[in-house]
């Protein structure tokens, strides 16, 4: 049975950082790519990043690319999304998900509870 737990959600200003993290009781974790999707209230669940098995391989929305960086440590079971200039419409409830290969539909095998992000203004 998979497992992913997120963590690091919050409240915050626009502007400020969050660094949000997943930890996925996988055996295998180094074998499955790892995601990070959002679900905005009224709003479908969206891609946000996603990375390969091998951490070399990074995808991103255009939404948030340049100011999210999605990284794993394959060690710790644990991938993290590292939040800079947050905007207000980044607030969502953030979900992980695991799967053996990245897609940026929502068609993946596992997901976790979710954290909420809120970004005031």
């Amino acid at each position: 049975q998979v497992q992913l737990v997120e963590s690091g959600g919050g409240l915050v200003q626009a502007g400020a950082s969050l660094r949000l993290s997943c930890t996925a009781s996988i055996r295998t974790f180094g074998s499955y790519a790892m995601g990070w999707f959002r679900q905005a209230p009224g709003k479908e669940r969206e891609f946000v990043a996603g990375i390969a098995r091998s951490s070399v391989t990074t995808f991103y929305s255009d939404s948030v690319k340049g100011r999210f960086t999605i990284s794993r440590d394959n060690a710790n079971n644990t991938v993290y999304l590292q939040m800079n200039s947050l905007k207000v419409e980044d607030t969502a409830v953030y979900y992980c998900a695991a799967d053996r290969l990245v897609r940026t539909t929502i068609f993946w095998n596992y997901w976790g509870q979710g954290t909420q992000v809120t970004v005031s203004s």
